[in-house]
Parts: C-alpha cells; structure tokens; sequence
C-alpha cells in the first residue's frame, strides 16, 4: 500500500467543510456554544478568584508585616527609654543594640536604621545602618513620610533583589526610633513575599486546571446528554426516509412514555394511516388496471366476430345502395379504430401492471425513420403536407425494440400531418457520443402552454372539434412516452401558437449508459420563423441547465436537455 501525500489545497477546503459539518450537526452546534458559553462563565469567576485572592493573600501579609513591624519598634523604643546612656563609646554601640533586638523581635532580617536629617549636628551620634538590599528599593517618597510622620507607620510595596536579573515582591515598612541623646533614627524592616507570591500562582494554577477540567467535563456530559436526545430524532428521520423510500412497515420503536415516546406513537399511527390509504389506492389500481384489462380481452372475442362480419359487408358496398354503402364504409371505419383502441387500452395496461419488457435489436433509426415516412408520404399528401426526411448523422445500428420505436415515430409524424394546416414536416435524425435522436418539425397551428402541458395526458386532445386524419384513440402520445421511457430515452415537446410544433424523441447510443446531451436542438433553430424560411430565431440551448431560450413572447416550454414538466419523459 502507498502512502499518499493529502492534497496541497486541503486547508482551503477546510473552511468551507467545517461550515458544512456545522450546518448538518445538531450535537456539535449544541456542544460547541455549550462549551463557549461554559469557558466564557468559567473565566470570568476564574479572573474574579484569583483577583480576590491575590488581594486577600495581600492584606492579610501586609497586616502581618504592620503588627510584625509595630511590635518589633515597641520593644525597641522601650528598650532605648530605659536605658542609662551616656557620652562615649557606650553612644556609639547604642544603635548597634537597638537594631539587635528589632531583630530579634521580628522575623524578617532586612533592617536599615538612618539619622533623621536637620538634627543637631554638634553632637557626634551613631553613623547610618543600611543594608544592601533595601537601600536601593527606599523611595524619597516613603523617607519623607516617615521623616515627617513621628512614631506613625508608613509601607511601601517594593521588588526586593533576588539574584542575577531577578526580584522578589515586597514590603518596607519605615517608622522612627528616639535615641537618647542623639535624636531621632528612621526604621526600615523590609519583608519578602515571595512564599505568599508561590502560594497565589499555585492557587492559579489550580484554577486553571480546575477550570479546564470542568470544561471538558461539561463537554462530555454535554455530548452524551445531547447524544440521548438526539438519537430518537435522528431515528425519526430514519424512519421518515424509508418510509419516503417506499419501505411502509418501517416504525420508530416504542419505549417510555416521554415526549419522544409520544412522538413516536403520533408517526407510528400516521405511518399505519398512510399505509392503510396507500394499500387501499394500490387495490384500487389494481382492480381498475385488471377491469380495463379484462374488458378488452372481453372485447376482443365479440370484435373479432363484428370485424368479421363488417368485412364482408364493406366488400359487398358496391352492390347497396348509396345510402347503404356509405353506412358500410362508416362501419368498417369505426370497427377499425375500434380495434386500434382496444389494441392501446391493452398496452396501457400492460405499462400501468408493470409486465412489459423490451426486446431490443440493432436498428438503424434512419432506416426506420424513411420507412414511416414512405409508409405516411400518401397521407402527407393528401394533406397538401410536404414530408421529407434530413439525417446530418445516425446511421448506425443501436440497441432498441424496432416495434416500439417505430410506433413512436408513426404517432409522431401522424400527428405532425393531422395538425401541419399543409405545411411541409420535417423528419430530422441526428447524433453524438451519447445518443441519437428524431425530430418531427410541423409548421401548423401549434399549441399553447396549458395544451402543452397536459400532450402527454391519457385521452387529451388540445381541440375536441378537429376532425382526426388518422382515428386517432388519444392514446398515442400516452403510450409514446412511456415506450421513451421504457427505453431509458426522453421524449420531449416545443411549441408556440401560429409557428407549429416539434417533437425530439432522444434515445440512449449505448445501453446502460445515460445520455448527456440530445444531438439536435430544442427549441430549433427556425423556431419563431414563418413556414418555408430558415432564418434562426433562437438559438441552440446548451447542456443541461445553460438553456439560451429566444426573447420573443412564446410557449416554448422545452430546452436542450432539460427536464420538461409534464412534457418529456426520463428513465
């Protein structure tokens, strides 16, 4: 097995298919603003914790370092009070001692002790105790306030030194010391905060975790509880597609008696009440496509007898009087179209009981075709209808029942003459990679839109007043598309009112193949011209669904290719 490389494009692909699975997926929109909605909460309470925690975590460090710091100044100052100083080296250790026991009453080892400036300065007094790492962190800000402030507290919260390129955050809380004698000394105590620092981003980190822990818990709790309900609608569809499909004892199983259980319950009778109608309609059909069956083979016995005796009658007619002999010819006419009917009606039902069956040979069409044209040519002209056959191509034999097929294009060419007001018909045979197809172009009076679209209708004529050339049973074009269909082929129409009709019969070149585009143009190219020209009015539509239909005001209901409503037929 070869590796293959995903497709270089892929990304820009992926817009469009994630909007695409967003579009189609109930559980995923559920669980993704779920989880949006879910973070934007957990964030927020989040943010407002660790805030309030951090600034908890600081007062209460900040009061510990105050009262620290206070304690540690009492005891100092009442140390210093009580003390026996005098001039001297025992002076100069005094501040040493004071600061020996601020730290020793407190817990932090970062103490700086400096004279307040504007004292006396005749007296010689302990020099300035600093340390290396508050001296730099003491803003002017916080000296000038314990310098003016007395025996008040004053903090300041500094980044104290922790190394190479590093600090800790702090506190530096000042306050004064009365030393006797030598005046007034500034007390800095200086407190690291960096295990209150390590506590709070622990605290984070476990909101964090925590956080993202609870939103994928929700996550998952969201899919499963989502995935409960909406697999019972997800059932329904199903259920509905195969019921759709024609699959009638499908139903969506029964369990409890939630809403999705009442659901279930009001489609399952729905379903059983559909079948019931459907199977009563089926019966119907079924019983009215066996009467119309029966009758005609009922018919045929009685039929055959009065053919029979109607034969003999009209061969006689020469020896009748007038009168008598015309009845005869009436006679023998009606009989015949009589037997053509029940001929049809017994087609018809074989198409609607679903037991007709192909039985395909190699048939040229334009063979075919010339032979109905010969075979009508003496009826074209008694119609004063010129009938002529043009075959651009064709000439190959392809797959087909030459009897279907030829009584296809007898119909057609019968009804082109009947309804062709003398014009010339035109019998065209053309075709292509996919198909070969027939036209039958008349230039009589043509149809409107409604009668086009019922032209295929069982026993429709679009003027029940016109006189029928050929006894026609109103059947033929019925059964005409039903044989196109048969054939996997399309018989399709195009006509407007003043400028005649044309019928394209298209059929497969190649059996089990689909055709993908008929070989001869509809609506043609003379179409919106008068009899005899042959100036293009509208142009040839192109592959399905890119018609180019002409302007002018008509009822041109076909387009190359296209499906036509109620006018064309489809396997």
């Amino acid at each position: 097995m070869r590796f293959r490389w995903p497709d270089r494009e892929w990304w820009r692909q992926l817009p469009s298919d994630l909007a695409r699975l967003w579009r189609r997926s109930l559980q995923l929109r559920t669980v993704a603003i779920t989880l949006l909605l879910t973070g934007v909460a957990i964030l927020v309470t989040g943010v407002y914790m660790a805030l309030s925690i951090s600034n908890d975590l600081y007062q209460s460090r900040l009061d510990q370092a105050l009262r620290d710091s206070s304690r540690a100044t009492t005891a100092a100052q009442s140390t210093l009070n009580a003390s026996d100083i005098s001039s001297g080296d025992s002076g100069k250790n005094l501040l040493n001692s004071t600061l020996q026991a601020v730290q020793a009453s407190t817990s932090s080892r970062l103490i700086a002790a400096y004279r307040v400036p504007g004292q006396d300065t005749s007296v010689l007094a302990p020099p300035d105790r600093g340390s290396p790492a508050l001296n730099p962190v003491i803003s002017q800000q916080l000296r000038t306030a314990v310098e003016n402030g007395g025996t008040k507290q004053f903090y300041q919260s500094v980044a104290l030194p922790a190394g190479t390129d590093s600090t800790d955050p702090g506190i530096v809380v000042g306050t004064q010391l009365t030393l006797p004698m030598y005046g007034h000394y500034e007390l800095y105590i200086g407190y690291n905060l960096r295990d209150s620092e390590n506590t709070l981003l622990f605290v984070q980190n476990t909101l964090l975790l925590a956080g993202l822990a609870l939103i994928v818990l929700i996550g998952a709790i969201t899919w499963l509880i989502v995935r409960f309900v909406v697999e019972p609608i997800r059932v329904a569809a199903r259920t509905s597609e195969r019921l759709a499909a024609g699959d009638l004892a499908v139903r969506i199983p029964e369990k409890g008696e939630d809403v999705f259980a009442s659901l279930a319950r009001s489609f399952n009778g729905m379903a059983d009440s559909m079948q019931s109608q459907i199977n009563q309609l089926a019966t119907l059909s079924q019983l009215q496509q066996r009467f119309v069956s029966d009758v005609s083979h009922e018919l045929r016995t009685p039929l055959t007898t009065i053919r029979l005796a109607g034969d003999v009658i009209y061969d006689q007619r020469g020896s009748f009087p007038p009168a008598t002999s015309r009845t005869a010819e009436l006679l023998h006419t009606q009989i015949e179209r009589f037997d053509r009917l029940l001929s049809d009606l017994l087609e018809i039902s074989r198409y609607d009981a679903g037991s007709v069956a192909l039985d395909p040979e190699p048939t040229n069409l334009v063979r075919l075709g010339e032979e109905v044209v010969d075979e009508l040519r003496t009826l074209a002209e008694q119609n004063g209808s010129e009938l002529r056959l043009e075959a651009p191509g064709g000439y190959f034999d392809v797959g087909m029942d030459p009897r279907r097929i030829r009584r296809v294009v007898r119909n057609l060419i019968g009804n082109a003459i009947e309804h062709g007001e003398g014009a010339p018909v035109v019998v065209t045979v053309d075709s292509n990679e996919t198909a070969v197809a027939l036209t039958v172009r008349d230039y009589g009076i043509g149809m409107s839109q409604q009668d086009v679209n019922h032209v295929f209708d069982r026993f429709w004529r679009a003027d029940p007043s016109r006189k029928r050339t050929l006894g026609g049973t109103g059947l033929g074009l019925a059964i005409s598309l039903e044989d196109a269909t048969l054939h996997s082929g399309w018989l399709q129409v195009w006509s407007m009112p003043g400028e005649g009709s044309c019928f394209r019969l298209t059929l497969p070149r190649f059996t089990g193949k689909g055709i993908i585009a008929s070989p001869l143009p509809l609506p043609p190219l003379d179409a919106g011209t008068k009899p005899g020209r042959r100036e293009p009015a509208a142009a040839d539509a192109g592959p399905a669904g890119d018609a180019e239909v002409d302007d002018t005001p008509a009822y041109d209901t076909a387009v190359d290719d296209a499906p036509l409503p109620g006018s064309e037929a489809r396997a």
